[in-house]
């Protein structure tokens, strides 16, 4: 009965890797392009990493790697994003001024809003959106309450902040479109 009963054993085992296998297969064959290994692997670019130039041709253009269906697409070199409708077509595109941590390439959900907040920085900021986390500083769109103020004093070189700044125009359509769950792709 015991050779048996750890043949069963054995056998279920080699069903049940097989079956997460073919999924796993399945999952990175769906991966929009660019999105591969590191993304998967959870690699993070490290802080202060400088952005790479502008992409050639129309900045503006979505990228192609940005996925299917309805979305945020947050470009890491671009420092822009796009609100794009589940019919992909683009409602909105505008730039950014990005953190001082990026979250890694791959596909997110908002999973947190605030009306408004003190931003990390000590400045104040409405139309909060959540998505990210790295190492524990949370990665999200935010616009400054007051765009014309003086910018409060730059925190030290140590800190690290997750807010990814807007105008209040920008911050207003960020707010309506990206909702609980909206699901946010970073690109390079």
């Amino acid at each position: 009965m015991a050779a048996s009963s750890s043949g069963i054993v054995a056998g279920l085992t080699a069903a049940a890797l097989a079956t997460v296998g073919y999924l796993a297969h399945e999952a990175a064959e769906t991966l929009p392009a660019g999105l591969g290994r590191a993304a998967q692997a959870g690699a993070v670019p490290a802080a202060g990493t400088s952005k790479a130039p502008r992409v050639k041709g129309d900045p503006a253009a979505l990228p192609p790697e940005s996925g299917k269906g309805a979305r945020v697409v947050y470009s890491l070199r671009g420092d822009r994003v796009w609100l794009v409708n589940g019919d992909g077509a683009i409602s909105r595109t505008f730039e950014v001024e990005p953190s001082a941590v990026d979250p890694a390439p791959g596909s997110y959900s908002v999973t947190s809003r605030s009306n408004a907040v003190t931003g990390s920085d000590g400045v104040p900021v409405e139309h909060v959106v959540r998505f990210a986390s790295v190492d524990g500083v949370v990665i999200g769109f935010s616009a400054a309450v007051n765009e014309s103020a003086t910018p409060a004093p730059a925190p030290g070189p140590k800190v690290r902040t997750g807010g990814i700044r807007e105008s209040r125009a920008d911050g207003d359509a960020m707010w309506t479109f990206a909702t609980i769950g909206r699901r946010v792709v970073v690109v390079r």
